[in-house]
């Protein structure tokens, strides 16, 4: 079995495919290969961008402490 890719890995690949569709075309297995990884990619960024805004806290002129991570949760 294929050791799983990293995402530089991935990145890397993804621009390979793209480069070889703009020159000479993708086959079925490629354009399914770029599609699978493009997915991935963006699945990849849509879970470290929620991650980093779970983290935000924000200090209210009260002086007190939200965490816009939980707030928006609610």
């Amino acid at each position: 079995m294929a050791e799983p890719m990293t995402m530089d890995e991935k990145i890397k690949r993804i621009n390979e495919l793209y480069h070889k569709s703009q020159a000479e075309g993708l086959s079925a297995e490629e354009k399914d290969e770029q599609a699978r990884l493009r997915k991935e990619y963006i699945n990849s960024v849509k879970v470290n961008l929620r991650s980093q805004l779970n983290n935000i806290n924000i200090q209210n002129e009260d002086g007190s402490i939200t965490n816009l991570g939980k707030k928006n949760a609610e």
